[in-house]
């Protein structure tokens, strides 16, 4: 199994596809975005004529108002998996959220989550949640930051529906294999990132989907995008453009900057994998290509 990993905007889409068409593979995303119906232009999200070429996997698994939790996506793309390696199909992961790639390719499990309780617990000052927390586990600031209300939120929820600490979490041993990057599914995986080149490449594609339509398409959602769905990039930060309530280049403005700052947590993430082959950035789509199969003929089980 192949990977090809990076920061938004960064050609993973065209090298992935090259990667799959090589070895007669199918690809599947890694993009939280792309799994909701009706988020296509501002998710870069493959169009007909792509998927035409390469069969995708992982996009389009729910309508706009559902949230998809990182568990669920984590069973419908293992059981994909185990599918194309049933048909003896090459499958080629390309995508930019570093959470999705883990819960696919390592021994990442989740704790179990209640709405109910959830809904509960934002309804609780930090300050209480926080002592709630520490009661439990005086150890705890080791392992969440608690300053930061969502993670406190959920270790709690954990905390109430398991009993499980923070502490006690991360002394298992799948805690350390995944301090390890120690996978559960063997696999090769090279990154893509044009480095300074990022903005600029950034701003162009944003002004390609408004030409292709982004803005008509944010305001087609507007009324059916959920909790989750409504914090894309892009979509956020035309919502107010959609009301009324800011320009057409403020919003545009906005989601350049959003996405810049994307990138720089999806970079952050990325780094710290040891496994990921960077592959030396090239303006032309070709020398990357050449680059990224110089790599991969490294093992040359990829394109036997």
């Amino acid at each position: 199994m192949l990977a090809v990993l990076g920061p938004t905007a960064a050609g993973k889409s065209e090298l992935a596809e090259r990667i799959a068409i090589e070895c007669s593979g199918e690809i599947l995303s890694v993009d939280s975005m792309q799994v909701y119906r009706g988020l296509d232009i501002g998710t870069a999200k493959p169009d007909a004529a792509a998927q035409d070429r390469v069969r995708h996997h992982l996009i389009d698994l729910v309508d706009p108002d559902v949230w998809l939790t990182v568990s669920e996506f984590q069973a419908i793309g293992r059981a994909t998996l185990a599918a194309l390696e049933q048909r003896n199909i090459a499958a080629v992961i390309s995508g930019g959220s570093g959470l999705h790639h883990r819960a696919l390719v390592d021994p990442l499990t989740f704790a179990p989550s209640d709405p109910a309780v959830r809904a509960e617990l934002e309804g609780v000052g930090s300050a209480a949640l926080v002592a709630e927390l520490l009661t439990a586990d005086p150890a705890a600031a080791a392992h969440v930051d608690l300053a930061n209300r969502r993670r406190v939120v959920r270790a709690v929820e954990i905390l109430r529906l398991s009993g499980e600490t923070p502490s006690r979490r991360a002394a298992t041993d799948e805690r350390a294999a995944l301090r390890r990057f120690e996978p559960l599914i063997s696999h090769r995986t090279v990154g893509l990132d044009p480095g300074p080149a990022l903005p600029d490449r950034v701003a162009v594609r944003f002004d390609v989907m408004l030409a292709a339509g982004l803005l008509d398409e944010v305001a087609g959602l507007a009324g059916r995008l959920g909790r989750t769905a409504r914090q894309a990039v892009g979509y956020k930060e035309l919502l107010p453009v959609v009301a009324g309530q800011r320009s057409l280049a403020e919003g545009r403005t906005a989601a350049i900057r959003a996405t810049l700052a994307l990138a720089k947590r999806q970079r952050t993430f990325f780094r710290r994998d040891p496994r990921i082959r960077w592959i030396p950035w090239h303006d032309d789509p070709d020398v990357r290509w050449e680059r990224a199969r110089a790599v991969l003929e490294e093992d040359r089980a990829w394109s036997s």
